[in-house]
């Protein structure tokens, strides 16, 4: 599996972030095309923990690179700018053998 990891710190309106991503970004993001596998958590922790961690998943790296160019990976990403959260992103093959 390969997956794409987003951790949003903490946006200034939690409850306008909430509207946004629930009713509109979770929708985009369920489109891309390839996409195996969609969660999100909120984490618990002290100082830099994230707010919200998404964590979207492909068969392989092969299907990550092939979404990348897609216009619904693109309307996915310009949408996570106007959440209202910074938010980083990195990506990588997932070890599961444990």
């Amino acid at each position: 599996m390969y997956r794409l990891t987003v951790e949003y710190d903490a946006p200034a309106d939690v409850a306008a972030f909430e509207t946004r991503y629930t009713d509109e970004h979770v929708a985009l993001v369920q489109q891309i095309p390839g996409l195996a596998r969609f969660t999100l958590s909120h984490p618990k922790g002290g100082d830099g923990t994230p707010y919200l961690v998404a964590e979207l998943w492909w068969d392989d790296e092969a299907a990550f690179k092939a979404s990348a160019g897609t216009p619904e990976r693109a309307a996915t990403a310009e949408h996570a700018q106007g959440c209202g959260a910074t938010y980083r992103t990195f990506h990588g093959e997932v070890d599961d053998r444990l």
